[in-house]
C-alpha cells in the first residue's frame, strides 16, 4: 500500500513537471492557455464530481467567494509561469519556482501569527544566491526571469490563502471552485481589454495540446494529491513536490535540445537551490517529531 502511495505520488509531481514541456508546445499566448486550461479543467472536475463521485458542489455563498478569490491568484500562477517559459525557457521557470520556499518562508508567519524562522531566512539567502548567479550567466532571459520570480511569489501566496481555508469544504469543493475563479479572472481580462476576439484564434492541434493539459495535468494530479493526503504527511507531499522541477529540466534537455543546455554554472546553481530545501524539510520534519515527542513526555508528568 505505502510503495502504491509513494509511486502515485511522484507520478503526479512527475505530470506537474511535464505541464512545463506542454506550456513550450503550445504556440498560443500565455493568457489563451491559462483561459482554456482552467476552462476546460473546471468542467473536467464538475462532469467528475457530479456524475462519477455523486458529489454535490453546493457550499455557502460566502465560502464561495473566497475559494474564488484564492482562485485568483492560481491564475495569475499560472499565466506568469508560461509567460516565463515563453520569454526564457522550461529550464529557467522551473528554477525560479524554487524562490517560492523563501516567499512562504516570510509570508506564512505574517497570517499564521508565529515567529520567523532562521533556518527559512538562512535557506532563502542560499536561494537568493543562486538565483543571482542564473541570473547573471543567463541574462538574456532577463524578462524569463522576471516572470518567474513573480510567478513564485504568487505561487506562495496562493499555498498560504489555501491552507487558511482548507477544512472550510470539501477538497474537490475547494479545488473546483478556486479553478473556476482562475477561468473567471482571465475572462475578465479578455472582457476589459477587449480581446475577447482572440481566443477562438486557437489552433486544432494547440486545443488538443490544451485538453490534455486541462485534464491529465492539472484535474486529475490535483485531485488526486488531495486524496494523498489521507495516507501521506503534508511533509512528504512538500518534499517530493521539489521534485517537479528536476523532473521538468530534464524531460525539457531531451525533448527540446540544444534551446534548453545551460551552462554548468546554471545546473549548480539549481543543484545547490533544490539541496537546500531538501535539507530545510528534513531538518523541519525532526524538529517537529523532537517538539511532539517533547510534548508528550510532559503530559505524561
Amino acid at each position: 500500500m505505502w510503495n502504491n502511495t509513494i509511486f502515485r505520488l511522484h507520478f503526479i509531481v512527475f505530470l506537474w513537471g511535464f505541464t512545463a514541456i506542454l506550456g513550450k508546445l503550445i504556440s498560443a499566448d500565455a493568457a489563451t492557455l491559462v483561459f482554456y486550461r482552467t476552462g476546460f479543467a473546471a468542467i473536467f472536475l464538475f462532469l467528475y464530481f457530479r456524475f462519477v463521485k455523486k458529489q454535490s458542489i453546493r457550499i455557502p455563498q460566502k465560502r464561495i467567494l473566497q475559494f474564488l478569490g484564492v482562485g485568483v491568484f492560481i491564475g495569475f500562477h499560472w499565466l506568469l509561469f508560461f509567460l516565463s517559459i515563453k520569454k526564457s525557457n522550461v529550464s529557467i521557470t522551473l528554477s525560479c519556482m524554487s524562490l517560492a520556499t523563501i516567499f512562504t518562508s516570510f509570508i506564512e508567519p505574517i497570517f499564521y501569527k508565529r515567529k520567523l524562522d532562521w533556518l527559512e531566512v538562512l535557506l532563502g539567502f542560499i536561494i537568493v544566491c543562486c538565483m543571482g548567479v542564473i541570473f547573471q550567466t543567463q541574462f538574456q532571459y532577463m524578462w524569463g526571469i522576471f516572470y518567474g520570480i513573480l510567478c513564485a511569489f504568487l505561487g506562495s501566496c496562493f499555498s498560504v490563502f489555501n491552507g487558511k481555508l482548507y477544512g472550510k469544504a470539501s477538497a474537490g469543493n475547494i479545488i473546483f471552485y478556486e479553478i473556476v475563479g482562475s477561468w473567471l479572472i482571465l475572462s475578465f481580462f479578455y472582457i476589459c481589454t477587449g480581446q475577447i476576439s482572440e481566443i477562438v484564434k486557437i489552433n486544432s492541434q494547440d486545443l488538443a495540446l490544451v485538453l490534455l493539459l486541462a485534464s491529465f495535468f492539472t484535474a486529475f494530479p490535483m485531485y488526486v494529491s488531495v486524496e494523498l493526503m489521507k495516507y501521506i504527511s503534508p511533509f512528504t507531499l512538500i518534499l517530493t513536490v521539489n521534485l517537479e522541477p528536476v523532473y521538468g529540466i530534464v524531460l525539457a534537455y531531451f525533448i527540446f535540445g540544444q534551446s534548453e543546455h545551460m551552462g554548468s554554472l546554471f545546473y549548480i546553481a539549481a543543484l545547490v537551490m533544490l539541496l537546500a530545501i531538501i535539507i530545510n524539510g528534513i531538518m523541519k520534519a525532526k524538529r517537529r517529531k523532537t517538539l511532539a515527542q517533547n510534548e508528550l513526555k510532559a503530559t505524561k508528568l
